[in-house]
């Protein structure tokens, strides 16, 4: 029969997707049918599945860890934050409705037969379905109705590993704290534990390990060291991008990306970080887009309407059009690409409120936030110089305008995308993932200047995720998990 087991944290970014990923691809490596779940998810970082829908891009990594296409029954919910207290509700795939949080604490328990159908459709394809909770376990405000994790796990009969963080500290109390707050009836569904992100000598928390065994009755399952090379992967969620540095390179061709608060699909950005030919500088609110920047990267948006007066608010536009007055290139990544025209409308209130804005006006298109979202993997090449490339659309709306005569890419299927300016130095497209593309991402750094490192991101990603389940397969007793999974 399928086994499963469930990984939930003691709090949210406790690095419960890395480690998902990395036993996926261990047990994948061991000659096992693996699927990975998620029942809830929240993120603006998401993946086009083949079956015509979008899933968390964590969930995505996970199924390429397993070696499986994304399917949109890995994460039947998934929560994009279009404000400081409403989501769009994605459910299997595709837009299920638009929810203020206490909305959607409402509409959960209607939510549980989607996310346990998918659930039942993994089982059927796997030997073990690893499935990951979400933010914290011991959340017990928000029981009543959870499908994310003891309300999952209680109803699909999972049995439950939890994942804590000693790199914030008081991983203890954490740990055990979880185990005092939950009720009687979760607990029993808790096997296990598993410290994550130990840094230095391991011997230094053995009795941190003991303890928590003695005072929860779980059993240790892994003491787990800092996973450095864990950056070289996709981001889950956009405070790991804020809370990220990429390495200073004084004297490299700088491109800056200003940081908006609905920040989306941006692991556009990850392919770009790891070349050593440039310096990408991600600006934090307070920070102005530097003078000696060779190209601005306005990235996608969750809210293109409400980001864009963010950008306002923070006097980047003013910085972005005296870039584009000293020659600067600036590129736009579909929300970007919206914010760089004459006008966007928003009439059935898509992605806030309804409402009209005047764009930046850098190229001569208007944009209406309408109709059904286009969610599809493309591929083709760009227009000016013919470089093949493969990546994905996932928006609402329609962009048209005069500068839409000089399209940027040609799709696989004769369709133009994007727009660019009459000189060539401000360009809009609606694909995602064209740094991901070895030779195209070599062919913008040549505009800039630079030579792209001999390097394929597709290979370091596969090396990355085989790196990581050999880390877990050395400090994770993984047949014990494979032995507590039911």
């Amino acid at each position: 029969m399928t086994r499963a087991l469930m990984l939930q944290g003691t709090g949210s970014s406790v690095g419960k997707s890395m480690l998902v990923a990395g036993l996926a691809r261990a047990l994948t490596l061991r000659g096992l049918r693996v699927r990975p779940f998620k029942p809830q998810n929240m993120s603006n970082n998401a993946a086009v599945t083949p079956d015509g829908g979008e899933i968390g891009r964590a969930q995505a990594l996970q199924a390429r860890a397993a070696r499986v296409a994304p399917s949109v029954h890995m994460n039947p919910v998934l929560l994009k934050p279009q404000s400081e207290t409403g989501a769009q509700v994605v459910v299997q795939g595709r837009v299920h409705a638009t929810a203020r949080a206490r909305e959607y604490q409402a509409m959960k328990p209607s939510l549980l037969p989607f996310v346990l159908e998918s659930f039942a459709r993994m089982r059927d394809e796997a030997d073990i379905v690893l499935v990951e909770g979400a933010g914290s376990a011991s959340e017990v405000n928000l029981r009543t109705g959870d499908i994310a994790n003891m309300g999952f796990a209680r109803a699909a009969g999972v049995p439950v590993v939890l994942v804590g963080d000693i790199d914030r500290g008081g991983v203890i109390a954490s740990l055990v704290g979880t185990h005092t707050v939950v009720a009687a009836a979760d607990r029993a569904m808790i096997q296990g534990f598993i410290v994550n992100r130990m840094r230095g000598d391991l011997s230094l928390f053995a009795d941190g390990m003991a303890e928590i065994a003695r005072l929860t009755g779980w059993s240790a399952l892994g003491l787990v060291p800092f996973f450095q090379d864990a950056r070289r992967l996709p981001a889950e969620d956009a405070q790991d991008l804020l809370d990220a540095r990429p390495e200073r390179r004084p004297g490299k061709p700088c491109i800056a990306v200003p940081l908006l608060p609905r920040i989306s699909n941006f692991d556009d950005l990850d392919p770009l970080a790891a070349e050593p030919g440039i310096e990408l500088l991600l600006l934090r609110p307070g920070q102005p887009i530097p003078a000696e920047a060779a190209l601005v990267i306005l990235p996608g948006s969750k809210a293109t309407i409400a980001d864009l007066a963010a950008l306002r608010q923070e006097g980047w536009d003013i910085d972005i059009l005296a870039h584009r007055r000293r020659g600067g290139a600036i590129l736009g990544l579909c929300g970007g690409y919206q914010m760089l025209g004459r006008r966007i409308a928003d009439p059935d209130g898509s992605e806030g409120p309804p409402g009209e804005v005047r764009g930046l006006g850098l190229l001569a298109v208007d944009t209406i936030l309408s109709g059904s979202k286009r969610l599809e993997a493309v591929r083709g090449e760009s227009i000016a110089d013919g470089v093949a490339f493969a990546g994905y659309e996932m928006h609402i709306g329609t962009t048209t305008g005069p500068d839409t005569a000089r399209p940027v890419l040609r799709l696989g299927d004769g369709r133009p995308d994007g727009a660019s300016s009459a000189d060539g130095r401000v360009v809009g497209t609606y694909a995602h993932g064209l740094f991901g593309h070895d030779a195209q991402r070599a062919a913008w750094l040549a505009r800039l200047g630079t030579t792209a490192a001999p390097r394929s991101h597709d290979a370091e990603v596969e090396a990355t995720l085989d790196a990581l389940a050999a880390h877990l397969e050395q400090h994770v007793d993984v047949d014990a998990l494979i032995a507590l999974a039911r």
